[in-house]
């Protein structure tokens, strides 16, 4: 069976996989712990008839504010199969976001993850008069507790089940299921409207393209208040394979090995930390070994796939594969084959050489406006091209305006923005097409390649616009470079703002016998690390056009984060907020002209 509506997941649980022990699984003191179908369906049951006893009625809003954790998909379905609202927040933002997002949502309940959350925000929830209730998933000491709810549901009458399946009968697939706030870039979070076919037509889609099975394990890590994270939490349960919820993100590595995953999601960043963890193994190589090492890596970065390369590389490749790459996966668990990749411009570089080491990387395109998949990478031939992001999914289409920017349409597209009728018709023009802010092209009249942000691209004094995103991501080529923002707005040359790769600096100073403060700010300051970051920005530049050249930089020592606001929480730069940070360190590199 296809679902129409979210929750009709669960008949298809009962349906197919109705003795799945695995459903979910996540760590708890150390040990896995899992659910199984009948779990899920009936604790979602329960929760659903728990809210009608409360009072909650269809239409009505309820925000969660958590990690990731097999209780999020246990609330989820039970607000969706009585109308109720879901509000999945991310648990970075600062108490005046989230207190807007409860203003503005009227939410009537709010469901925080721990403890030391529930200290920061509970506050902001008595400041909101719409918020009724506050309960926790773990244990707090004078918190109501979500297992309340399922309890009183539990010990629900026939007329509250009868009222369920009554509600559940009527919801259509065009009605209201989600509303999600864009983290955003600049300016206030838009509340995005999105339909139960909005959610459901994108999972499906991404089920036909990563063709997951039963017997897969696939490990969660982008977060489940993401849309990213929310669509690959749906498409895994339609296909019927286990989710395993990552600890942290500095667990990865490790819950993909223990569990021995098929696939993972991530957002480029995650990638290029895996990239530059497995670099460093490789310098700290001797001799022999550490030549054939990264003889497999040049080989990766030229890789190519379905016979686009001659003979004599995939010879070369297969050789690699056993010397090196193997042991890639191994450290990944050895099964791992696919993992899902969105958010933020992926580096082709990156992209090639997991390829070449034998994990697909989906590359994909998408907003939350967009539920989220406009276009995806495919793991076969024809609607594969390794540097795009990929081909249309079905029943979506796509337009290049006269300036560039990427348009869209189709049965991803949102309902619109809460409460602004005027955002929504100004973004959603006359035709239904909604307009990115995104500028990209149509290569072959199938793949779509992003190339920047159109807020984002801006004008030298000499008249030259420059796309920013693609020379940050030439620039992050450098494994002395982690983050970079370029800059340059009516002046008479880009130049750059750059947060070294301490860790590879470091083992870099080493190398060289060179003593230094461990602090980064006296790092920075070294003239030998000067000269490095130098000679890297020369070269880089030799590859970009005179207007795009970077004429000067200034090293920084911070580490940019979605904690620290220079990162939005799905890893995208805040230019705005970096340019105020460092406006005295930006101006300095103008005022020589």
């Amino acid at each position: 069976m296809k679902p129409t509506r979210t929750f009709d997941l669960l008949d298809r649980y009962m349906l197919l996989f109705p003795d799945k022990k695995d459903v979910f699984a996540a760590k708890k003191d150390g040990s896995w712990v899992y659910h199984s179908a009948k779990d899920y369906n009936s604790i979602a049951h329960h929760f659903a008839y728990g809210l009608l006893q409360m009072g909650f009625e269809k239409g009505d809003k309820i925000i969660t504010i958590t990690n990731n954790r097999p209780e999020w998909n246990f609330v989820d379905m039970g607000m969706s199969m009585i109308g109720v609202i879901h509000v999945p927040v991310f648990t970075s933002m600062s108490c005046d976001e989230y207190k807007y997002i409860f203003e503005h949502s009227e939410a009537k309940m709010v469901i925080i993850s721990d403890k030391r959350h529930f200290i920061n925000i509970k506050p902001v929830c008595d400041s909101v008069s719409t918020i009724k209730h506050v309960c926790t998933f773990d244990k707090v000491e004078n918190a109501a507790n979500w297992t309340n709810i399922v309890l009183d549901g539990e010990k629900a009458g026939d007329k509250t089940i009868a009222e369920t399946e009554r509600i559940k009968s009527k919801i259509k697939e065009g009605e209201f299921a989600s509303l999600i706030y864009t983290s955003g870039t600049t300016g206030q979070a838009k509340g995005v409207m999105l339909s139960h076919k909005n959610l459901v037509s994108n999972f499906l889609a991404a089920a036909e393209v990563f063709k997951l099975n039963k017997d897969d394990k696939f490990l969660s890590i982008l977060p489940l208040c993401h849309v990213g994270g929310r669509m690959g939490n749906y498409q895994t349960q339609y296909s019927g394979a286990s989710i395993y919820y990552a600890e942290s993100m500095g667990t990865i590595a490790a819950n993909l090995k223990e569990i021995k995953a098929t696939g993972f999601d991530a957002v480029p960043r995650i990638l290029e930390k895996i990239y530059d963890n497995v670099i460093a193994k490789g310098k700290s190589l001797k001799g022999m070994k550490k030549r054939i090492f990264f003889w497999a890596v040049d080989l990766g970065l030229k890789y190519e796939p379905f016979g686009q390369q001659s003979w004599l590389y995939y010879r070369k490749l297969k050789l690699a594969d056993s010397l090196i790459f193997s042991k890639w996966r191994e450290a990944l668990g050895g099964n791992a084959r696919i993992v899902g990749c969105g958010g933020a411009s992926l580096q082709t570089r990156h992209e090639r050489i997991f390829w070449a080491a034998g994990l697909k990387i989906l590359n994909m395109y998408g907003l939350t406006e967009t539920s989220p998949i406009i276009t995806i990478n495919r793991q076969d031939p024809p609607l594969c091209r390794l540097g795009s992001v990929g081909a249309l999914i079905d029943g979506v289409e796509v337009r290049i305006a006269d300036d560039g920017e990427v348009l869209c349409r189709g049965n991803n597209l949102m309902m619109g923005y809460y409460k602004d009728r005027g955002l929504t018709e100004k973004t959603i023009d006359s035709e239904g097409w909604f307009h990115t802010g995104d500028i990209g092209r149509i290569e072959d009249g199938v793949f779509l390649k992003i190339t920047d942000r159109k807020k984002d691209i801006f004008k030298l004094s000499n008249g030259k616009f420059i796309a920013p995103q693609i020379i940050e991501n030439r620039l992050k080529e450098s494994p002395f470079i982690d983050q970079v923002m370029v800059t340059g707005e009516h002046q008479k040359f880009a130049s750059a703002l750059l947060v070294p790769n301490f860790n590879y600096l470091k083992n870099w100073c080493q190398s060289k016998s060179m003593s230094f403060n461990q602090s980064n700010n006296e790092l920075i300051c070294i003239a030998e690390v000067q000269d490095i970051f130098s000679r890297e920005i020369e070269n880089i530049n030799n590859t970009l056009a005179d207007s795009e050249k970077i004429f000067r930089y200034r090293l920084v020592a911070d580490d940019w984060s979605p904690q620290s606001g220079e990162l939005s929480p799905s890893m995208k730069l805040k230019r705005q907020v970096i340019e105020k940070k460092y406006s005295d360190l930006i101006n300095r590199i103008y005022r020589r002209n």
